[in-house]
């Protein structure tokens, strides 16, 4: 089994910057992209952004120029870094991660439970 935890969502105001993680820990055989979605209420889930094994890096249109994902390789960590907060930022965001072996490479296999970003105007 893997797990994915999320961690360093909050409140904070519209400009400000916050920073997310998400551990993964289990029965990890290796991971090709990981990613963070996030879901407003009354909203959708939607893509943030994903980073790849390979360093390649996808972002949603609302959050390029704003939002960096990054990776830790070795301990199978992926980080959001979130900066000059709008208030329609405000959702809660999950972590997810494709397996290595999946046959649907494009498909998060996993996914955390999500933290909660509030950002008041």
């Amino acid at each position: 089994q893997v797990q994915l935890v999320e961690s360093g969502g909050g409140l904070v105001q519209a400009g400000g910057s916050l920073r997310l993680s998400c551990a993964a820990s289990g029965s990890i055989f290796g991971f090709n992209a990981m990613g963070w979605y996030r879901q407003g209420t009354g909203k959708q889930r939607e893509l943030v952004a994903t980073i790849s094994r390979g360093t390649s890096t996808d972002y949603a249109d609302s959050v390029k120029g704003r939002f960096t994902i990054s990776r830790d390789y070795a301990k199978n960590i992926v980080y959001l870094q979130m900066n000059s907060l709008k208030p329609e930022d405000t959702a809660a965001y999950y972590c997810a991660a494709n397996d290595i072996r999946s046959r649907q490479p494009r498909n998060m296999d996993y996914w955390g439970k999500g933290t909660l970003v509030t950002v008041s105007s």
